[in-house]
């Protein structure tokens, strides 16, 4: 599978962007430490970096970057920018230093649960959006899912690559609409 396409982005900086099929997610109770999966991505697939100290941060870029894929920090612009990385916006936290990113970083994903995750990837022009959850998960158990009709028309309403989170893997990629799926992430698809 390729992992990766050029996506036109309007008035940001550096206007063709790499949106990545691929995801892997990281969390501070179920994948604090993602160095040990990151030889099963595929190269141009994205590390979510989330729930991680600077320095731990530092450490999975730099093996990331080494290995082909593409780091995005969650949350933080002044340290995506350091650390030469995308930058993923949080839907339920909120994000620092996103105008110096803004103005110079690279690719931005948003987190998208609803119709103001919609509005807030338009706004600011966002490669790609987590939305989110496409079906049950480990990481929110017992909350409800979008499924695959819903998951749909949330990701037809997107102005940028939908990629799915929450429960996924290859399989259930396959169930959702394939010309709004772009990719998938997740966190225990990769153990």
């Amino acid at each position: 599978m390729e992992s990766v396409m050029p996506h036109r982005i309007g008035n940001r900086p550096g206007a063709a962007r790499a949106v990545p099929r691929l995801w892997l997610v990281t969390d501070a109770r179920r994948l604090p430490d993602p160095l040990p999966l990151l030889p099963r991505l595929p190269r141009g697939a994205a590390v979510l970096l989330r729930d991680m100290e600077a320095g731990a941060a530092r450490r999975a870029a730099r093996a990331a970057r080494a290995r082909g894929l593409l780091p995005v920090v969650a949350g933080d612009g002044r340290l995506a920018l350091a650390l030469r990385a995308g930058l993923h916006l949080p839907g339920r936290r909120p994000a620092r230093h996103l105008l110096p990113f803004l103005r110079g970083g690279g690719l931005l994903s948003v987190a998208v649960h609803g119709r103001a995750g919609v509005a807030r990837a338009r706004r600011l022009r966002a490669d790609a959006a987590l939305a989110s959850p496409a079906f049950p998960t480990a990481s929110h158990p017992g909350a409800p899912a979008l499924g695959p009709l819903r998951w749909a028309a949330l990701a037809r309403a997107l102005p940028c690559a939908a990629v799915a989170l929450g429960g996924m893997d290859a399989r259930r990629w396959r169930r959702l609409p394939r010309r709004l799926a772009w990719g998938w992430a997740a966190i225990g698809a990769w153990r």
